[in-house]
């Protein structure tokens, strides 16, 4: 099993406006996937904290003993870090996984706004549904493959993926999908059309299934799933920064 430890810490910069951004990395990622995000963000300004959720950054071993309930308190975590260091607006954006909790944070926590990239609600591999079962005959699958290498420089991610870890993420994503109703605030909407790992339906869903009064969706050509690293890197992160700038002026926070 290879990682590069030094890409899967945790990271906050600390900006000068108001408002406190919570990056939440996907499922057997790691915070490296969201760093050059991050980095954007806090140039215009903003504080970013993007922490490493439980099990990841350390072995697949590892993973294995944590699921939603580990991933989401790590997410809590992050977020109260942030009040305490007295940031009264808190944004959430998240990848993949981490934009099923951020939908999770949105419905249970105070938030200025939430952004998904790429969020789950239905997967290319349906295999994912028979995790409950297949746990029981073995303990993890290989990766199916490396992205190509603009991104894979810049990932820290597992070779392998523990089978039990995969049903605690259905489970998480059936939970979301059922309360997505109970998200109210400003949301934007982001998802490739290349994503070799979400069905890009699933962009359209949580558009229509949130009670978001201010909402926005935004579709990519040439993005494939870790659309943070992809080929339009730079449109994402322009789009974030004026759905984010809108939220900032329409509710006058700094």
């Amino acid at each position: 099993m290879k990682i590069t430890y030094k890409k899967s810490n945790p990271f906050f910069h600390e900006g000068y406006r108001s408002v406190g951004i919570l990056l939440i990395h996907g499922f057997t990622g790691s915070p490296a996937e969201m760093r050059l995000l991050g980095e954007y963000l806090y140039q215009q300004g903003y504080t970013v904290s993007a922490p490493l959720l439980a099990g990841h950054g350390t072995t697949p071993e590892e993973m294995a003993k944590t699921n939603k309930e580990d991933w989401f308190k790590s997410v809590l975590q992050a977020y109260d870090d942030l009040k305490e260091k007295g940031y009264p607006h808190i944004v959430a954006i998240g990848l993949s996984m981490g934009g099923i909790l951020s939908l999770k944070l949105a419905a249970e926590r105070p938030l200025a706004a939430v952004i998904s990239l790429a969020a789950p609600i239905y997967v290319r591999d349906k295999r994912m549904a028979w995790a409950r079962w297949l746990k029981y005959v073995k303990a993890f699958k290989a990766k199916s493959g490396e992205k190509p290498p603009h991104i894979e420089e810049h990932l820290a991610s597992y070779d392998r993926t523990p089978i039990a870890a995969v049903e605690s993420l259905h489970q998480l994503i059936q939970e979301v999908k059922q309360r997505l109703e109970q998200v109210r605030i400003p949301i934007q909407v982001m998802q490739g059309k290349r994503d070799e790992t979400v069905e890009p339906r699933s962009a359209q869903y949580i558009f229509d299934h949130v009670a978001s009064d201010f909402k926005k969706l935004n579709w990519y050509e040439n993005s494939s799933h870790i659309m943070t690293l992809d080929h339009e890197k730079e449109q994402i992160f322009a789009d974030i920064y004026d759905f984010l700038e809108r939220i900032m002026n329409k509710n006058s926070l700094g």
